[in-house]
């Protein structure tokens, strides 16, 4: 078998399931698929956030420095905002159970490859240099095995889900990131601080082993070949006017719409923000506040925890509470993520308090994604071109993320002086960056929503022939 045979979708069954066993069958297969992929893509998210948690290791070793950890990091996010795009497309024809364990196997390799690594790095005493290099190229390969996650994740809920039901599961399904994170943090933090930094590595090769195997046992490719109707058959969904535009006319009106790239813009400095503390904020308290790696590790791990929270709630908070009125749930959160944020790195070190400042801003950074990145840009976009949009908005989010890890680790560096007593750190200027994108982020959608909401001239059903 070839690797074409392998990936591609699914061929319908010739066995067809009875009329009267098709609802029962449908909901089995639906929820298991579902959960399979939500739990898989959580620990996704374990195999990519390793790096995050070892990073002062590294440092006080004097393996790496903040600069070179910080290209290392973005060599993941660069690779990972090319190959979510391309992969995107890739996926629609692919068996998503295949595609999506062979990702998260590749990954879970990759994280026991820097785990031995390391373990044999005090034997062979390899150079600054050559750790670099090393981990740049491997974390960058792993951004391409990252990006083979979330594309088969959606996918599954276009094959499974009506129109009607995929945003409730979409919402939960996007708060997977936060729920990797809260686990990378904790448990890979107690290992490390326990253990030493290669076992981080090895736990979260172990993580994305059980999340393969997960995909395997619980997902299933498509309605059709398990002998189901395909899903627009089975919720008899009928074609909207749209429908009637070929793809490739509606793509081309998306890239013509402002509105897309300001919201790509703001998904950009969002992806600032929340990446700057998921990222950098361990070893921040650690080196600005004091805190010891599992303290450091417990308060970031409590910003995923709410980050899920904001996530699921911003979609209720914006149909519901505000009656489908994007700015204000956008206002609302944005400042407080603002103020959160500003709190979190400019006050003392007491530790409850920073537990309520890191998780106030991760909530509301969780609501302003949701509803800029995600509600924000499915109202001003046909929905045959939704996955243009995204495909926009991801990259602009990724390359994004990938410079404010350069930028933010030289920041670091450039401003650490050597003393008797060992190295001080300032991160006086780098926490006014991060704070400087946390306030564009909201502003940009915010300031020109009425002008994102007029739409471009949409060619006639004729012309996109």
């Amino acid at each position: 078998m070839g690797l074409y045979s392998f990936y591609r979708i699914s061929k319908p069954s010739k066995d067809t399931v009875s009329p009267e066993e098709v609802e029962s069958r449908y909901r089995t297969l639906r929820n298991r698929t579902f959960w399979g992929v939500t739990v898989a893509y959580s620990l996704y998210y374990v195999c990519r956030m390793s790096l995050s948690v070892v990073k002062q290791p590294l440092i006080d070793e004097g393996l790496l420095t903040a600069g070179q950890l910080g290209i290392i990091g973005s060599a993941l996010l660069f690779v990972y905002a090319v190959g979510k795009f391309m992969n995107g497309f890739i996926a629609d024809y692919c068996n998503i159970r295949r595609f999506m364990a062979t990702g998260l196997l590749v990954s879970s390799v990759i994280n026991l490859l820097l785990g031995v690594f390391g373990l044999l790095s005090g034997i062979a005493a390899f150079t600054q240099v050559f750790m670099f290099i090393m981990f740049a190229i491997l974390w960058g390969v792993n951004g391409w095995m990252q990006s083979m996650g979330s594309p088969p994740g959606v996918i599954s809920l276009s094959r499974w889900f009506s129109k009607t039901q995929r945003g409730t599961f979409y919402s939960i399904f996007s708060a997977t990131p936060y729920i990797g994170e809260f686990f990378s943090f904790i448990i890979t933090g107690f290992v490390v601080g326990a253990l030493g930094w290669e076992y981080g590595f090895l736990v979260a090769s172990l993580a994305g082993v059980i999340g393969s195997l997960v995909i395997v046992m619980f997902v299933t490719d498509t309605p059709e070949s398990k002998g189901l109707p395909a899903i627009q058959v089975f919720h008899q969904e009928r074609l909207s006017q749209q429908d009637e535009l070929s793809t490739k006319d509606l793509q081309k009106m998306v890239l013509r719409h402002p509105g897309i790239w300001i919201i790509a813009l703001s998904s950009a400095f969002i992806y600032i923000t929340k990446y700057a503390v998921a990222g950098w904020g361990v070893l921040f308290l650690q080196k600005e506040k004091g805190y010891s790696l599992e303290d450091a590790s417990q308060v970031i791990a409590f910003s995923a925890v709410f980050g899920v929270v904001g996530t699921v709630l911003a979609g209720w908070l914006s149909d519901k509470i505000f009656r489908s009125d994007r700015v204000k749930p956008a206002v609302l959160s944005g400042i407080i993520s603002f103020i959160s944020l500003a709190l979190f790195l400019f006050s003392g070190d007491n530790w409850i308090m920073n537990v309520l400042y890191v998780s106030l801003f991760s909530l509301s950074v969780g609501v302003l994604y949701c509803i800029v990145a995600g509600l924000m840009a499915v109202d001003i976009v046909p929905r045959k071109a939704t996955g243009a949009a995204l495909g926009i908005v991801g990259i602009s989010s990724y390359v994004a993320a990938g410079l404010q890890d350069i930028t933010s680790g030289y920041m670091i560096q450039c401003n650490t002086v050597e003393s008797a007593q060992g190295a001080v750190y300032d991160f006086g200027p780098v926490s006014w960056f991060w704070l400087a994108a946390a306030l564009v982020s909201f502003l940009l959608p915010v300031l020109n929503w009425k002008k994102m909401k007029e739409q471009p001239e949409v060619p006639s059903p004729r012309e996109g022939i």
